[in-house]
């Protein structure tokens, strides 16, 4: 701690009342004010705002090693190397389903189920669906010439969030371009249109308020948040639906497989379309709007260092299609994946305004091209205005305007002889569905939290086969092994602890505020030291996402019956919680702290991960202050749970959402006791999830981006790390009170079938384990905790 800062921390400690007149010890902790920073002091402000100032410097580490990356970049060579590494890293991120080689001899196309043909003026469509993956399904409108014959080059066009495959404008291309000789094939995207994770499809499917024609977009989280959880990700998904879509083109007569073009729409479309193509040489053209350098957002003039000055990462939000976890650890930043389909032909695409002349991307794309010589399969499109502004002078689109278009078409015409002449005859929505009662007959349809909780299961198998038959230390090596490599731990370098004196409580109890501090996060915790201390007895430290205060207020009972048997309680507050929170922030899908995760994630690392870290120094310095004392963790969450009559199935703009968990603390105790070789004998939780499969339960999903782990089902489940953490000599665990995905209390039945087949594989010894689906009173708290030896 700086001396500026421990000034004012001792400052505020001499100036603050006395915590309670009261000589009682439970009303003394429950009104102690464990603030280590004055409110609305520059020092509280400055640790609220600590994790957002960390994550954008790392942010700005990853553009700096960016530009020297790029300007290294001398030949076609050099590019094609690092190209080739950047390109490997994002095929890795995104899962398993666009692990294999497109167009591989074993592909093949997909299976395909013509629902209706609607002819036309010079086209006809095709309503059809397409599996991309086992029971997984596309809807899609074919757009084709009426008459084939010769060479028809293939276009594929992804939507927008905005709208699903029958909207105006994605009709207006199929048609002009299907006129003009191509097949046009135009999908609803995964989720969107007929392939909608949500039921609420009218105003009638909710007794309240809200957004019909946005949910399809909303539950995009959702689905992002199922699929990391098993190491895939929405964007990887979406990409291989594209791909399977190129199988479908290739099988058309005629096609000319060296015009496959991919055009991604502004608002979402440009980033599936972006990495698409990067992933399959067989798109020879793509026009990805709004992605791969400034976003309408953007502000113009760029300012003139825009080459040093530009955020070339971007950074997380809700929707995961466009911040890519681990994009700024990896370098495949938006610019690379655009970038790597030189020297096939490129469109860098924009919605609204745009300063070409200071575009840092735009400079690279032209310098990648020049390598290739082709320089003349590099163009743009362009509008108007900005996305602030409204009225005739600013250029929104639903999917890709005429105003568009009309850059897109020469270039078209150049490059592969499409002759085109807009054309409109608007269909309904209704003509365009694919989804008819006899295809629904043929095919499984599958929700894809089922899909997904189908992968989880064989993933949590292959994880306990793997490690069966190795010694029950080892397999909690591994695990440990596998969960430092999941949170993605940062380092902090050297982390120091300051205290200062407080005050002494009614029984001789002394508080003492302190702080851990790295070379830029801070830990501010509270240490409660018995009146009566012994060398060698027990430390407990109490983490939840709430805080310290949440401990003090709500489990001051169980505190004050600790201190009595000498017990010394650690509360820290670790990064974004407690008094280390930004406050009014949140905790839902568009909450800051959402955003925050997300690009805690493109670099990278989590923020469970951070705070995993910043608890080992609380560990390390708890076990440097008394070597023979036993460590015992406590996570709890103050979070109330959802009753049973709670409507879950709830549109996401609605006023009352169901209400989240918060299963920060118990899960931070019961992988730091697995993964820490410190002396933790005993670990208490209280309202933690059950198991995170529990999440894949519903297609709702009640828990904070923070708490869906990526790849987390990769290393078994919950119960492998209670199992685990238990086969160390002398260990004891108890979980009470544990939720579900949905945040709802489970019964006891339910709790102990959980834990069952993990506990009787690793042969457990039950009586080391409590698991209770009631939250214990405070005195069996007590007791239960101060019974580490």
């Amino acid at each position: 701690m700086s001396d500026h800062s421990m000034a004012a921390l001792a400052l505020f400690v001499m100036l603050a009342p006395p915590a309670a007149a009261q000589t009682d010890l439970v009303d003394a902790i429950k009104n102690l004010d464990a603030r280590v920073y004055a409110p609305k002091s520059a020092e509280a402000k400055e640790l609220q705002q600590q994790l957002g100032k960390w994550l954008r410097g790392q942010r700005d580490q990853v553009n700096r090693r960016d530009v020297q990356a790029w300007d290294a970049i001398r030949t076609k060579e050099d590019w094609e190397h690092f190209r080739k590494q950047k390109i490997d890293a994002l095929r890795r991120s995104l899962g398993s389903a666009v692990a294999f080689s497109p167009g591989s001899k074993n592909r093949g196309g997909p299976a395909v189920h013509i629902t209706n043909t609607i002819p036309g003026d010079g086209f006809v469509i095709d309503n059809l669906v397409y599996e991309s993956q086992p029971d997984l399904w596309v809807t899609a409108n074919l757009y084709r010439p009426d008459k084939i014959g010769g060479s028809h080059p293939g276009i594929l066009v992804i939507h927008s969030h905005h709208n699903p495959k029958t909207q105006g404008e994605l009709q207006d291309m199929g048609m002009t371009w299907a006129r003009a000789g191509c097949y046009v094939l135009i999908p609803d995207q995964l989720g969107h249109g007929e392939r909608r994770q949500h039921p609420f499809v009218n105003e009638k499917c909710y007794p309240g308020p809200f957004r019909v024609g946005r949910q399809d977009y909303h539950f995009r989280y959702n689905v992002a948040m199922h699929l990391h959880l098993i190491g895939e990700s929405l964007i990887g998904w979406m990409a291989n639906d594209m791909m399977r879509g190129v199988d479908l083109l290739y099988a058309k007569p005629g096609i000319d497989k060296k015009a496959i073009i991919l055009l991604g729409s502004v608002a979402g479309g440009g980033d599936p379309a972006g990495v698409t193509a990067a992933l399959d040489p067989r798109v020879t053209c793509v026009v990805p709007f709004n992605f791969g350098g400034p976003q309408p957002e953007t502000r113009f003039p760029l300012p003139a260092d825009a080459r040093l000055s530009f955020n070339y990462m971007g950074g997380g939000s809700w929707e995961s299609t466009r911040g890519l976890r681990l994009a700024g650890r990896d370098g495949f930043l938006p610019w690379v994946i655009v970038g790597s389909v030189a020297p096939r032909a490129l469109i860098h695409a924009h919605e609204f305004k745009w300063d070409q002349e200071r575009d840092p991307v735009w400079a690279r794309y032209g310098q990648i091209f020049k390598l290739y010589g082709a320089g003349d399969k590099l163009s743009f499109s362009k509008g108007a205005g900005a996305v602030t502004g409204s009225g005739p002078g600013n250029t929104h689109c639903n999917n890709i305007g005429v105003v568009h278009r009309k850059a897109i078409h020469p270039m078209f015409e150049k490059w592969f002889g499409i002759k085109a002449t807009e054309y409109s005859m608007r269909l309904p929505s209704e003509k365009l569905q694919c989804l008819t009662p006899e295809v629904k007959a043929k095919i499984k349809l599958t929700p894809v939290h089922e899909l997904v909780g189908r992968m989880a299961d064989e993933d949590v198998q292959a994880f306990r086969k793997q490690v069966r038959g190795k010694p029950p230390e080892n397999q909690r090596a591994e695990l440990a092994r596998r969960w430092k490599q999941l949170a993605g731990m940062p380092d902090l370098g050297r982390a120091v602890l300051t205290y200062d004196k407080d005050r002494t409580l009614p029984d001789g109890t002394t508080t003492l505020l302190g702080l851990i501090t790295t070379n830029e996060i801070r830990v501010p915790l509270l240490k409660l030291l018995p009146a009566q201390r012994q060398g060698g007895a027990a430390v407990v430290i109490a983490v939840a996402q709430e805080g310290k205060a949440a401990f003090l207020k709500n489990r001051g009972d169980a505190i004050a019956r600790l201190l009595r048997d000498g017990v010394t309680i650690v509360l820290p507050d670790l990064p974004g919680c407690g008094e280390a929170a930004n406050p009014g922030e949140g905790r839902g899908r568009t909450s800051g702290s959402t955003s925050t995760s997300a690009t805690a994630q493109m670099l990278g690392t989590t923020i469970f991960g951070l705070r995993l870290r910043c608890l080992g120094h609380v560990i390390d310095h708890v076990g440097a202050f008394d070597k023979k004392a036993p460590i015992i963790l406590w996570g709890d969450s103050f979070a109330p749970v959802n009753a049973a009559d709670t409507r879950f199935e709830a549109p996401y703009d609605v006023d009352k959402m169901p209400r989240l968990a918060e299963p920060t603390g118990p899960m931070l105790a019961l992988v730091a006791g697995v993964v820490f070789d410190a002396p933790i004998q005993a670990i208490y939780t209280r309202g933690g999830l059950v198991s995170f499969r529990s999440l894949l339960d519903s297609r709702f999903i009640y828990v904070p981006h923070d708490a869906a782990i990526p790849g987390a089902l990769l290393a078994g489940d919950l119960d492998d790390l209670a199992a685990l953490y238990l086969v160390r000599k002398g260990t004891r665990l108890a979980i009470e009170a544990p939720v579900d995905g949905l945040n709802r209390a489970l019964g006891q039945a339910a709790i102990e079938s959980a834990y069952a087949s993990a506990l009787k594989a690793r042969g457990v010894d039950a009586g080391r384990l409590r698991l209770s689906a009631q939250p214990s009173a405070a005195a069996d708290v007590a007791a239960w905790l101060r019974g580490a030896k």
